[in-house]
């Protein structure tokens, strides 16, 4: 199991009471996001508007607002993939989530699952 489906769910809730969030997309979301919709230009910041968990598999995704004209699919990014600022309400809570997810998915990786 990959995450501590209590904090999680925990997390999760705190998250929705304070959406919406600023955060910054690694540069490999940038590539597909950029991919998925070449007509928008894909910023560096963006803002979460929305969080939902998918399970075990996914864990906790973000639904992202990238400015401009609004897209007609939603842009899903994980929670592993964002960057927070420090200033950010729960960006420790959300640090520790993210550091505890990847090292799970390394461990996992080596496993060769």
């Amino acid at each position: 199991m990959i995450d501590d489906l209590e904090k999680a769910n925990f997390l999760l809730e705190k998250l929705k009471a304070v959406v919406p969030l600023e955060a910054r997309l690694s540069q490999s979301p940038i590539r597909l996001l950029a991919e998925k919709s070449p007509e928008m230009p894909i910023p560096e910041r963006c803002k979460v508007i929305d969080v939902f968990y998918t399970g075990d598999e996914g864990g906790i995704i973000c639904c992202l607002d990238i400015g401009g004209p609004q897209a007609q699919n939603a842009h899903l990014v994980s929670i592993t993939h964002l960057s927070f600022y420090r200033n950010t309400p729960l960006s420790r809570e959300i640090d520790v989530y993210q550091r505890h997810r990847i090292k799970k998915l390394k461990q996992q990786d080596g496993r060769g699952y």
